[in-house]
């Protein structure tokens, strides 16, 4: 199974909506919560190539996006190709 990292805020309607369907799906992740940590949102904007905005999802090291691009591969089929692969 694949190493999934969502950086987000407690206050992201798009963080929840991501988190839910990777829920839904039931795919263990890792959340780091950037609301009051300058130090990981900036950590997040280095590994996001300067993305600034949440939901911030990394799958295998590998930056997918946002909840548009996360919802985008799931319509595709290819989210569950990337779930199934280990890191």
């Amino acid at each position: 199974m694949a190493t999934v990292e969502v950086y987000s805020t407690s206050y992201c309607p798009y963080c929840i909506r991501a988190k839910g369907l990777l829920e839904r799906k039931g795919v263990e992740f890792v959340e780091i919560d950037v609301t009051d940590d300058p130090v990981l949102r900036a950590q997040m904007v280095k590994l996001a190539g300067g993305r600034r905005t949440v939901p911030e999802i990394f799958i295998n090291g590998e930056i997918i996006g946002g909840c548009d691009e996360l919802f985008a591969l799931e319509r595709s089929g290819e989210l569950d190709r990337l779930l199934a692969q280990s890191a």
